[in-house]
């Protein structure tokens, strides 16, 4: 019996076909993932590659390229995830859904300690994919006519936002092209100084300011830097424009219309509560793994600080990407791109980033979604335009925050659409 065995392998499908499982190297593409993606629009000057076209009905259009004819592939499911838990991954959920069929399983350990199998149901931090939650509800307010997408921030926060951004418009801020930096956090440069201040709380508004004093890194609108501070800012415009609390916003807005019962925003509680799987990252040059599920991350807030399960993304994709969360035109905007002339900031690739979304080509066709990192957990959420397939998965990495993508999570998401289309 092999190692995934032993810890509790377990798998549901319907229906399957068997094929061939194939190593794949990791394109460039596939290190940044759907988080970072390099698709260029459709032609110069366009806004929405091709056939990104969601609907406010029931569900998305279809995108071009060819559709998928068969159901997921089981066997490179299984194999994506067999083996944990190992150097790179101790657990592994994956749930793949659509028209085309689906498939869920799980690998590995609820913690190392015990060795028992890893819970399918558990909960985990699902980092940066917060921030397509945030997306949604700053689109439905604008919606509601509460606040409006070329305004600037500082019309709706005008004591936080000083005038040298006073150009800084609220889109800018949910794809990133502000131009607003990231500032010193002030919990040191090491992994073991991240650690020691793992339970430092951090308040978003003063992050703002300490953002907002320094030089822009370049005018709003020019280039795109992919960043958490833009999301801060969204945060704290929610709060304003409301007058509630941001979690209470997207709880009432999302979570509870969804019936997303096993997510929720921790606030200043570092623990995982309710049924979990530890996160475990590994430390020094001696490969020490040290548990480190008990984490605070309101140095993230509305950019990464929610908690879920893979049942309630699944939900939440279909339910994002089939015009029930955003309704009317701005859903459009979570599958826009800036303009063509806008770059990455310090690399010069095109520009990747909707508002709360990101696009890549996997296996013919366009795959859109998000990924997101906290010490321990890898997330993601993918699916096509048309919801003939969706992925969610949740890998606790031991380099969650690691440069390149983690192993397990690119044989995932590689199983589930295929190989990265050629450049």
């Amino acid at each position: 019996m092999d190692s995934a065995a032993s810890y509790g392998f377990h798998t549901s499908e319907a229906p399957a076909v068997n094929t061939r499982t194939t190593r794949i190297a990791l394109a460039t593409a596939l290190v940044l993932g759907i988080a970072g993606a390099t698709v260029a629009p459709a032609s110069a000057g366009a806004r929405v590659p091709a056939g990104a076209h969601p609907a406010a009905g029931p569900a998305a259009r279809p995108s071009s390229g060819p559709s998928t004819t068969q159901a997921p592939d089981a066997e490179a499911l299984r194999a994506a995830i067999s083996g944990l838990p190992a150097d790179d991954a101790t657990a592994a959920l994956v749930r793949v859904s659509g028209t085309d069929g689906a498939w869920r399983g799980s690998s590995g350990v609820h913690d190392l300690a015990s060795g028992r199998p890893a819970d399918p149901d558990g909960r985990f931090r699902v980092g940066s994919v917060t921030k397509v939650f945030t997306a949604a509800v700053v689109l439905q307010l604008a919606g509601e006519g509460k606040l409006g997408l070329d305004r600037s921030a500082r019309h709706y926060l005008p004591d936080l936002i000083p005038a040298a951004y006073g150009q800084v418009t609220v889109r800018q801020l949910l794809n990133h092209t502000s131009g607003i930096p990231s500032p010193d956090p002030g919990n040191g440069d090491t992994l073991e100084d991240w650690y020691a201040h793992r339970f430092d709380v951090q308040d978003p508004a003063a992050t703002v300011r300490d953002a907002t004093a320094l030089e822009p890194d370049f005018a709003p609108g020019t280039q795109q830097h992919y960043d958490n501070i833009g999301y801060t800012v969204a945060g704290l415009l929610i709060e304003r424009v409301t007058g509630d609390t941001y979690a209470s916003q997207v709880s009432r807005r999302v979570l509870k219309p969804l019936r997303l019962a096993d997510t929720y925003f921790p606030g200043t509680d570092p623990a995982v509560r309710g049924p979990h799987n530890h996160g475990y990252q590994v430390f020094g040059t001696s490969g020490e793994l040290r548990d480190v599920t008990v984490w605070g991350a309101t140095d993230a807030w509305a950019a990464g600080d929610l908690i879920s399960t893979t049942a309630d993304l699944e939900r939440f994709t279909r339910a994002l990407f089939g015009g029930r969360v955003v309704r009317g035109p701005l859903l459009r905007e979570m599958f826009t791109l800036p303009d063509a002339s806008v770059r990455e900031y310090g690399t010069g690739r095109p520009a990747a980033y909707s508002a709360g979304l990101s696009v890549i080509r996997l296996g013919g066709r366009e795959v859109w979604g998000k990924t997101g990192g906290r010490w321990g957990y890898n997330t993601a959420i993918a699916a096509t335009p048309g919801l003939s397939r969706t992925l969610v998965y949740s890998v606790n990495a031991t380099d969650a925050k690691g440069a390149d993508m983690n192993a397990t999570a690119m044989n995932i998401m590689v199983a589930a659409f295929g190989a990265p289309d050629p450049e």
